[in-house]
């Protein structure tokens, strides 16, 4: 009988979203590296899409992990038991955040968030325009995606959720489109798949003031920029300002599935009556997950990780000179590497990996709305030697 290799059935039996996934096959993962079945060694730049905050593997995380499946795991569905590991993460939370902000919704994935997020915002205000911005990306369920401007992604999934206004981000002039009609402003503090785009301090007090002004909610979508990788725990708390909402996801769990919005007392109860279980879970908050996500907030905290992410970004910034290289943007270890073009960026982000087959490679790759521009979101445990190693790989890989 002939044998099926792994990368065979990974082709035949997984469903594929693109002509051209990278297959690589992965063995394990430790810190910042991923290891290949046949002894490859890649540095991670990008965290899984910047899921692996506190690095692959954490033995804080595999530790709280272990200690929850001695216990128990599914038990009923969300908000039914007192179950230990959803209460205390939600109280650690709350800890983090601003005194409004300490009623927890726990999903299974941001984009499950966010559509938790966007009936809310109906429910308390009894409105149903939504904004979000041009080029943003918040899920690919159809409520994340309504959300989206991008046409590419929409145009074969309609109709889709109606009453989606869309404006610029960082453009002061566009918040006039914000009214009495609003039931919530969807936007990320620092656009991800844009291409990081960090606004003004100014832009986000103003779309602040024009929400308390018009009686819409201001939800901001912290998916990408939570959990420590912009320099604050919420980048939100560098701009001086507070939502009525923040969702999170990604690097929350340190590896494991979860996601989570938060609010206040008062406008989650909305959700308890007219009509009962308005909104409902199975697996939302899961016990292992949850448990695997309060290691991951202790280890952050505990290692001030976030603190430390606003040097490393200047590091990259200093290393990763060269002509090709038009400006590295963003805000601590979430970064962008802008060339000329995608046919430019492509074969460099390729090279880099290629490389894991002779020494130590190294993963990147593009945004969604930003082709031309290189993610640079590494673990936040990823150290001087760690960046400056990666940063001669790309560097060699440009060369190349």
């Amino acid at each position: 009988m002939e044998h099926i290799t792994q990368r065979q059935l990974f082709f035949q039996h997984v469903a594929q979203t693109s002509d051209f996934p990278l297959a690589l096959e992965i063995e394990r993962a430790e810190g910042v590296y991923l290891y290949g079945t046949g002894g490859q060694q890649y540095i991670d730049l990008i965290s899984g899409i910047g899921v692996s905050n506190v690095g692959h593997r954490h033995l804080n995380v595999l530790g709280a992990i272990q200690e929850q499946l001695e216990k128990y795991m599914h038990l009923m569905v969300y908000g039914e038991f007192v179950q230990s590991p959803q209460v205390q993460l939600a109280h650690a939370l709350a800890q983090t955040l601003p005194p409004s902000l300490s009623n927890v919704y726990f999903s299974n994935s941001g984009t499950e968030a966010i559509e938790g997020a966007m009936k809310l915002a109906k429910r308390y205000t009894g409105r149903n325009e939504l904004i979000s911005c041009f080029n943003a990306y918040h899920g690919s369920t159809q409520g994340a995606l309504s959300l989206g401007s991008s046409e590419d992604f929409k145009r074969n999934y309609r109709p889709l959720l109606p009453g989606i206004r869309h404006i610029r981000h960082g453009y002061v002039e566009d918040l006039e489109h914000i009214t009495c009609r609003t039931a919530a402003v969807v936007m990320e503090v620092i656009q991800g798949e844009a291409g990081v785009r960090v606004p003004d301090a100014a832009y986000l007090q103003a779309v602040r003031e024009r929400c308390s002004d018009v009686g819409a909610l201001l939800i901001f979508d912290e998916i990408q920029t939570g959990f420590g990788r912009t320099g604050t725990f919420w980048a939100f708390e560098a701009f001086g300002i507070e939502p009525d909402v923040v969702v999170c996801a990604k690097g929350m769990g340190g590896g494991m599935p979860i996601g989570a919005f938060v609010s206040s007392p008062e406008l989650m109860a909305v959700f308890r009556n007219n009509p009962i279980l308005g909104h409902i879970t199975t697996f939302g908050g899961h016990p292992v997950s949850c448990a695997a996500s309060l290691a991951t907030l202790q280890t952050i905290l505990d290692n001030k990780l976030h603190e430390a992410t606003e040097a490393k970004g200047q590091l990259f910034r200093q290393l990763l000179v060269h002509p090709a290289i038009k400006e590295v943007r963003g805000k601590g270890l979430m970064l962008a590497a802008e060339f000329e073009s995608f046919e430019i960026l492509k074969p460099i982000i390729d090279r880099a990996i290629e490389r894991g087959q002779t020494g130590c490679g190294v993963i990147t790759d593009w945004f969604l709305f930003c082709n031309n521009s290189m993610r640079i979101a590494p673990p936040l445990i990823i150290t001087e030697t760690e960046i400056r190693r990666a940063c001669a790989i790309v560097l060699e890989a440009i060369n190349a």
